[in-house]
């Protein structure tokens, strides 16, 4: 039997998971994942994903690849596994690739996704943002434009998971209004452990016009490394993994 290397494009509603990544005594995507590959195949895989996304958190294009040793086409791999995931799982795509591809280790790029709601709504609570007071979004996309190029995010990230380079190149970063609610769009050669969720709270912030946020400390904050420093950060249901670039 060939020895394969399947990659898979996920989408998942990642409300009731926490997160992406297999842990002790906790329900996560890759788990339910390898579960349903182990059903198809009768072998234990390793799912490596282009992002680690965090409880509640949403995938439009997640990107994961494992090692197989089966005969199964690898086109059908989509429609195999889907047969024992869940609803709130689904595999758009499974191809094979090449033998050297890595879903994290090779991406050039992550794209995320930050939704809120400006007013209630039954449907989409658990995947949007619900801030029903104004607004101020040219004041989030001076914050936006800000963040475009090479910085330390150290202050973005929890400090138990920086690392001892904490630079990112933000390729996008742009909000827009859709009707009633909020996008925006990020790109970034990396991110941080909660860096787009506490980026999202300050843009809002400031957005709020409150006093504590402007754009002058916003810069301060982003300088000086301090995670303590930051005031808000927005909740997981509102985040998306929206693509990978290879």
């Amino acid at each position: 039997m060939p020895n394969r290397n399947i990659r898979l494009d996920i989408q998942y509603d990642g409300t009731e998971y926490s997160g992406w990544q297999v842990q002790k005594n906790a329900v996560t995507v890759q788990w339910e994942i390898e579960k349903a590959i182990y059903d198809v195949t009768g072998q234990k895989v390793s799912l490596y994903a282009a992002g680690r996304t965090d409880a509640g958190v949403h995938a439009l294009g997640q990107v994961a690849n494992f090692r197989v040793d089966h005969d199964l086409a690898p086109e059908k791999y989509k429609d195999a596994v889907n047969f024992y995931l869940p609803n709130n799982i689904l595999i758009t795509d499974s191809s094979e690739v090449d033998d050297d591809f890595h879903a994290r280790k090779s991406a050039k790029w992550r794209q995320y996704r930050y939704l809120i709601g400006l007013q209630r709504s039954a449907l989409y609570f658990n995947r949007r943002w619900e801030c029903v007071y104004d607004l101020n979004l040219d004041r989030m996309n001076q914050i936006a434009d800000y963040i475009r190029g090479v910085h330390d995010f150290s202050a973005f990230c929890v400090v138990s998971s920086q690392k001892e380079n904490n630079e990112c190149d933000i390729l996008v970063s742009e909000w827009r209004k859709e009707e009633s609610q909020l996008r925006f769009e990020i790109r970034a050669n990396r991110f941080l452990h909660s860096m787009v969720r506490s980026l999202v709270g300050c843009m809002v912030d400031a957005g709020r016009e409150k006093d504590f946020l402007t754009i002058a400390i916003f810069d301060n904050i982003l300088k000086s490394g301090d995670h303590t420093r930051i005031k808000t950060v927005a909740p997981a249901r509102g985040l998306y993994l929206v693509a990978a670039g290879y």
